[in-house]
């Protein structure tokens, strides 16, 4: 039998940001899809806008030199996405999440708060997300599910090291965190400033912030975001391949992100944080995938 090699993906902190867009553009040309597209429902109307990502490696997880850097996020790791996937260009929104309460017989706990129109959906469980996801595959007749942890980082990473897609450090011109907590000020350890943000303590709307090279938007603050990674306490024996190992059976997932609730330090690319599967809250939300 002839062995088939598989071609190299491209090690993309290597790329510039021009040669980064220019992937995906010949990513997008060979599957015959534009960068950023939405599928058609059987009930009328678009999905989610996606964006295409395309395959190749990078450098999951932080080292010590990376400020904010937690225990959590070791050991720093060379993971290859062997395929292209599509991802959420945002977070589900309130109002995505809506035409699906009204197909299903999903109702709303009216005792809880609820998000408004393009605000991240929030006060859902990982159940309701997957049912969202088998809900959205029945209607465009696409496979849609939740990222890996893997995938995420190596979405919002578009091709950067450092510790968020715009650069080594961040403000509230880029992210949606709890002002009381900026991260510049706490890597320079000044104990006394004024918070530069407006204080706001809920979501804002999704394309609020700037998006990374691949389309994608608040992928630093705002919501936590799901993953279908179940939590351990470090990345040793994680799969180099984007896929979930199954070396765990917590009932712990990974999110990621950050949010409006949290210190900057927690939005960075490498940042994760275990959340129960049957936890609901307001600063917890998902993105979808869509396999290719």
């Amino acid at each position: 039998m002839t062995n088939i090699l598989r071609p190299a993906t491209p090690y993309l902190p290597e790329l510039s940001t021009k040669e980064i867009i220019s992937l995906q553009k010949k990513t997008s040309d060979e599957l015959n899809l534009p960068r950023y597209f939405s599928d058609k429902m059987k009930i009328g109307g678009t999905a989610p806008e996606l964006a295409i990502i395309p395959a190749g490696m990078f450098e999951m997880g932080s080292n010590s030199d990376e400020f904010g850097h937690y225990r959590e996020e070791y050991p720093q790791h060379y993971m290859q996405i062997h395929k292209p996937f599509a991802i959420g260009r945002y977070t589900v929104t309130a109002y995505d999440f809506d035409k699906f309460r009204k197909d299903t017989e999903w109702h709303l706990r009216p005792e809880l708060l609820w998000a408004k129109k393009n605000e991240p959906v929030m006060n859902i469980r990982l159940s309701d997300m997957k049912l969202y996801t088998e809900w959205l595959s029945q209607q465009t007749g696409e496979t849609y599910r939740l990222p890996t942890e893997s995938e995420w980082e190596y979405a919002a990473r578009a091709g950067t090291k450092t510790a968020f897609h715009f650069g080594e450090t961040a403000s509230c011109k880029e992210i949606h965190f709890d002002s009381t907590a900026p991260y510049e000020e706490a890597k320079q350890k000044k104990r006394w400033f004024l918070p530069r943000c407006f204080p706001m303590p809920k979501a804002i709307p999704v394309g609020s912030k700037p998006a990374n090279s691949w389309g994608l938007h608040e992928v630093h603050g705002n919501v936590w975001e799901y993953t279908t990674t179940r939590w351990a306490n470090s990345h040793l024996n994680a799969n180099r391949d984007g896929s979930n190992s199954d070396t765990s059976s917590s009932h712990w997932y990974v999110t990621k992100g950050g949010s409006w609730f949290d210190p900057a330090i927690l939005a960075r690319s490498a940042a994760r944080k275990k959340r129960l599967d049957d936890e609901m809250d307001t600063n917890l939300g998902f993105r979808i995938v869509r396999e290719l």
